[in-house]
């Protein structure tokens, strides 16, 4: 597997990524609030009910003019204050995941397919969240997990199918392993599933020049192969947001290597609920190409960035709200987790990159039947499996209209809507309850390989 040039050392986060980027809007966001707080005569967004009382008190008074914008000097400083402490205490935070990978039944280039069905798949299996306490990265409270995971060793494919999960190409596959206690595949393993995860890895100089197609008829169909040689038969794939979406056009071309389709928070119709916005996105292209061309990919701060658009004051919000949390708690700790996994991204093939801004958020490819790979248009109305299709009603990365709209074009397509949003309904604490049980009803519903 192709080291990481630029792995971080122990200790050493670098998030919120890129932190410039996040500090400058925070700067600017108090400095316009400070220039243009004499003509405002409302409470400040986000404030606390202290603050909201001063504001009305000084609405109240005779001085105004002079008492309103002292007050949101105040607030704009403690904001400011919250969003450096949340920041260092994430930093300094003693969590960091040690779970282990389990085997690797095959490898092409950085790309590994890993068996969460093995017997020792959980290994290292210590460091929980969520149980974490004052014992959290030591393995305190982790042995609970260690033993009901690793009970299921043998089970694997006994009760459930071998299932294939898809991760996007942009983020780290071990979302879906994220901890002892938020790991979607550790538990649907202790469950009787075998599920086998194709971790993308780190592109390397051959896939720097992958396309779409590439990826798709090419990797991922072989990567299905061999799942289907290992289980002995066809075996369901799930595709995970990107990962959704090329699991769609490998399960149209190869359907007899795939018995159903799950789809998770997938996009679709990228012009769905807000189509401005992701017009928007495609126009950063241009500003792109720079980096595209010297890189041969779109670098993991300039990807954060894009997200970023998205909801440009969503980062200094959580890490605010970060600072008030207790750091030895379940609730932090998990924050961490999450937060560790989604600074630790991956570059994306330039000329991947260029299809998906341009073709998918700039045309709507997908959802106009206009996306094609090798050769060939992608149309989900042509597939004839069992599909499960889940939607989480609080998805700020893909809307919920993008997604749930292959839901009405497979023709036996089953739509989950879980409460939660695009990462929690995966790993989130509530993530069980939203997703996981669901998903495992619905499998089993299919009996095994």
């Amino acid at each position: 597997m192709t080291e990481r040039r630029d792995a971080p050392g122990p200790n050493q986060r670098r998030g919120p990524r890129p932190l410039l980027l996040h500090l400058t809007l925070a700067m600017l966001r108090s400095s316009v609030s400070r220039a243009t707080s004499p003509n405002w005569k409302r409470a400040w967004q986000d404030s606390s009910a202290a603050v909201l009382d001063s504001l009305r008190a000084s609405l109240a008074s005779g001085d105004a003019e002079a008492a309103f914008p002292a007050a949101v000097v105040e607030e704009t400083l403690r904001q400011d204050a919250a969003l450096i402490a949340g920041i260092a205490a994430y930093r300094r935070h003693p969590w960091h995941r040690t779970l282990t990978d389990p085997p690797a039944l095959w490898q092409e280039g950085g790309s590994r397919l890993l068996d969460y069905g093995a017997a020792d798949s959980a290994g290292g299996a210590h460091g929980a969240v969520g149980s974490a306490g004052g014992d959290r990265g030591r393995g305190g409270s982790a042995g609970g997990s260690h033993d009901a995971v690793g009970s299921a060793g043998g089970a694997h494919g006994a009760d459930g199918p071998t299932v294939l999960f898809v991760p996007s190409l942009i983020n780290r596959a071990y979302v879906l392993d994220l901890a002892p206690d938020h790991s979607m595949l550790r538990w649907l393993a202790a469950r009787g599933v075998r599920p086998l995860l194709l971790d993308w890895g780190w592109p390397g100089t051959a896939e720097r020049r992958f396309t779409l197609t590439d990826y798709v008829a090419g990797r991922l169909e072989r990567a299905l192969a061999e799942a289907v040689r290992q289980a002995g038969g066809p075996v369901v794939l799930a595709g995970y947001c990107m990962g959704g979406t090329l699991a769609v056009a490998a399960a149209e071309r190869r359907p007899e290597l795939a018995r159903a389709l799950v789809l998770l928070a997938t996009p679709w119709d990228f012009h769905a609920d807000d189509p401005a916005r992701a017009r928007q996105a495609a126009a950063c292209l241009p500003l792109l190409e720079p980096a595209l061309a010297v890189a041969g990919t779109l670098p993991i701060d300039l990807l954060q960035m894009l997200f970023a658009l998205l909801d440009p004051w969503g980062v200094a919000r959580k890490y605010r709200g970060f600072s008030r949390l207790d750091p030895d708690g379940a609730a932090a700790t998990l924050f961490v987790a999450l937060e560790d996994w989604l600074n630790d991204g991956v570059p994306l093939a330039a000329p991947v990159a260029r299809a998906c801004l341009a073709e998918w958020y700039g045309e709507n490819a997908p959802a106009r039947g206009r996306w094609h790979v090798a050769g060939l248009p992608v149309d989900p109305a042509r597939l004839g499996m069992p599909s499960f299709v889940a939607a989480p009603e609080r998805d700020r990365i893909v809307p919920p209209g993008s997604a749930r709209v292959l839901a009405e074009r497979i023709p036996a397509a089953t739509l989950h809507i879980p409460k939660a949003g695009h990462v929690g309904m995966v790993a989130g604490s509530r993530a069980e309850t939203e997703l996981w049980r669901p998903l495992l009803a619905w499998l089993m519903r299919l009996g095994a390989t």
